[in-house]
């Protein structure tokens, strides 16, 4: 049972490498492989619902590991290793499926403080400075999450070519969620920044 916190955080892991490799074959980043619209709409259904299943088990991985007592050091490096892969591997596949105005900016400014805050937490790790994860930063990460789950929504409805007459409500909803989110990603990127300098009093 103590294993089952480990193995959702593992199956994290894994269900991100599918969902990223189906968006890529959905935007034809895969050399020498045709992908028919049918395939296509099946391969972004496929990759949306792995997002959230992965998404929910960042939550649950966590409450099992307390409730069953089950905090490993395995646990504690697969699980924020598990959400920058998540966040990462979503951002990158729907970038792989074509030019999206509204989706590019925000989605490197998260990319930029993400793997930021990992150099800043690597450096500070061999200085002995730890970084503790803020309250801000947990809802930056669900925030991430809704926000990157609304927009995989979104190319799967387009995709689909059907009249959706909420779609307009979509993409603001999808669009506005991730501009929140970059916001607040790049607020407790500060804050990391901040945390930094004053414990090497640069």
């Amino acid at each position: 049972m103590k294993a089952i916190p480990n193995l959702l955080s593992a199956g994290r892991l894994v269900l991100t490498l599918f969902m990223f490799l189906a968006l890529a074959a959905a935007g034809g980043g895969i050399p020498a492989l045709t992908v028919a619209q049918d395939t296509r709409q099946s391969l972004l259904d496929f990759a949306f619902w792995a997002f959230v299943v992965a998404a929910v088990t960042d939550f649950f991985d966590g409450w099992l590991a307390r409730k069953l007592d089950a905090v490993t050091v395995w646990g504690a490096i697969l699980d924020p290793i598990g959400d920058k892969v998540l966040v990462c591997g979503a951002i990158l596949g729907l970038l792989a499926l074509g030019p999206q105005p509204m989706v590019v900016l925000p989605s490197g400014l998260i990319l930029f403080r993400e793997f930021t805050v990992s150099a800043l937490r690597e450096v500070g790790a061999g200085k002995g400075i730890k970084l503790p994860v803020t309250l801000l930063a947990k809802w930056k990460t669900t925030l991430q999450l809704l926000a990157l789950g609304a927009e995989l929504c979104l190319a799967a409805s387009v995709a689909e070519g059907a009249l959706n007459p909420w779609h307009d409500v979509m993409a603001v909803v999808a669009h506005g969620s991730l501009w929140i989110a970059a916001l607040i990603t790049l607020v407790t990127g500060l804050q990391y920044w901040n945390q930094t300098r004053r414990a090497l009093k640069v």
